[in-house]
């Protein structure tokens, strides 16, 4: 099977399809995309191809509510012209794998009008509910407002020409206009349960005389930027209740210090940097590392006593779910989707997102229980077994791409 996959930040949710498809000698995979991503690291090979274009997008007007429909159609078209270099050589594809977000697919049946197109769909922009007005400190104008239904425009014309369509959660899925949800199914890119597992044995060795091992009360938090989106000044908050109590306390903090969701801040500092300034923190018991992959960032997970992950009601984080699988207590905000994957007080604990009292109490019920923390350990590792291991993903996609096909993808 010839599989061509599009997404903006290659590899993206497809990683681990990606890896998959190219291990058949079956399949010849074409992974079209603008930017590389860190898990794009390793997959290319005999069977799989990286092709990355650099379209003029940026030189569409930045303002005006068709700004990001004309910087989708730029894409739109990069990506016709990577097609027709495809058909050139010889590459026609038997199913186009893309993601939707960014206006890449728009013109994929333009080009090969028979070929099955499945979307990604991982969000749709509401102004009413659904994390856009989530923060009062943030409230959205008229013009916000109109903005973000115009970001929906291309999705909408994605999810018309596609001939089936893919959410990783019901709550995602849920977004979508009603008229069109029967093209999505779920399926969650999924966790390989063999290399995110507990382990008592693991040690951080943090590189300034400080070892953590199983023994020590760590309590972590992992997010791509470290902003209000996903609760950091919150998180940060609990910690310095958190610290004044339990003096053996060490945290652990992997992110950026740039923004991906949230406005910077205008006096030029980091959000970091500004709540480390405002706030009673204990800095020599606070370990910023950055952002973390692979081995490091399993080890984290692994020697944790508490993860705290905060969302607004939006896309759910591969990280809470590699950390459920890992066997740690998720000590999560109360917001969509997560609330579809944890239940309080059985696989894992919820609170108000608003409430960083809340959060270290929390957190303190999990440390001061070490039985309990290990039994809702346990739960949190059979959740994610039943319903999101990558095992499952692959046959998921298996059967939706050789139904769409009928050719053997060889998984």
């Amino acid at each position: 099977m010839r599989i061509l996959v599009i997404h903006k930040y290659m590899v993206g949710q497809f990683r681990v399809l990606i890896q998959w498809l190219g291990e058949s000698p079956r399949n010849r995979v074409v992974c079209l995309g603008q930017v590389a991503g860190p898990e794009a690291a390793g997959l290319e090979g005999d069977r799989v191809r990286f092709i990355f274009y650099s379209p003029q997008a940026e030189e569409f007007g930045r303002e005006g509510f068709g700004a990001r429909f004309q910087q989708d159609l730029a894409r739109a078209g990069e990506i016709v012209v990577q097609m027709q270099g495809l058909r050139r050589s010889g590459f026609v594809p038997d199913v186009i794998l893309a993601h939707s977000g960014w206006g890449e697919p728009l013109f994929c049946k333009e080009m090969f009008p028979e070929v099955p197109l499945i979307g990604y769909f991982e969000h749709f922009y509401h102004p009413d509910g659904r994390g856009s007005d989530f923060f009062p400190e943030y409230p959205l104008s008229l013009e916000a407002r109109c903005l973000l239904r115009s970001y929906n425009a291309g999705q909408l014309l994605n999810l018309v020409d596609c001939d089936a369509g893919v959410s990783p959660t019901a709550w995602q899925r849920s977004g979508f206009p009603r008229e069109l949800q029967g093209k999505i199914q779920q399926i969650h890119e999924g966790v390989d349960l063999d290399w995110f597992k507990p382990a008592r044995d693991v040690a951080v060795d943090l590189g300034n005389g400080i070892t953590l091992g199983a023994d020590a009360e760590v309590i972590t938090y992992v997010s791509r930027s470290l902003e209000p989106f996903r609760g950091f000044p919150q998180f940060l908050q609990a910690v310095a209740r958190l610290q004044r109590r339990r003096p053996r306390l060490q945290v652990l903090v992997a992110g950026n210090d740039e923004v991906t969701y949230s406005p910077p801040l205008p006096n030029g500092l980091s959000y970091r940097e500004q709540l480390c300034r405002e706030l009673d923190l204990d800095l020599s018991r606070i370990h910023f590392l950055g952002w973390l992959r692979g081995d490091a960032y399993r080890r984290l997970l692994q020697v944790s006593s508490a993860h705290v992950y905060l969302t607004p009601p939006f896309v759910l984080s591969w990280s809470m779910v590699e950390a459920m699988a890992a066997g740690c207590v998720v000590v999560a905000s109360a917001t969509a989707p997560v609330q579809e994957v944890i239940r309080d007080g059985e696989n894992g604990l919820l609170f108000d997102f608003f409430a960083p009292e809340q959060l270290a109490d929390a957190v303190e019920a999990v440390l001061d229980h070490p039985r309990r923390r290990r039994d809702l350990g346990l739960r949190a590792r059979q959740q994610v077994a039943r319903h999101y291991d990558v095992k499952q993903s692959i046959a998921c996609y298996r059967r939706l791409l050789e139904g769409l096909t009928g050719l053997v993808t060889g998984l």
